[in-house]
């Protein structure tokens, strides 16, 4: 079975774990290209989920606003 996907929360905590890691370790080369390749993995991943939530947030956006619309045009009649 394929690990589970982590929550966007969860791959952030991650990401940023990877982040505090580089900046405070005596990096060793073969963890940091690993942890390098996973920061990578995680950033697009969080990327993909905020495209995903943008799209769904402009979609909202204009079915209310074409709510918005028809009612302003039943109160005018």
């Amino acid at each position: 079975m394929p690990p589970k996907k982590p929550t966007f929360g969860e791959a952030f905590q991650e990401l940023e774990a990877i982040t505090e890691w580089f900046e405070t370790q005596d990096v060793d080369l073969d963890e940091g290209v690993k942890k390098f390749e996973r920061g990578l993995e995680l950033a697009k991943m969080l990327k993909e989920k905020l495209a995903e939530v943008e799209n769904t947030v402009v979609t909202l956006k204009k079915k209310f606003s074409a709510l918005d619309n028809a009612q302003g045009e039943d109160a005018l009649l």
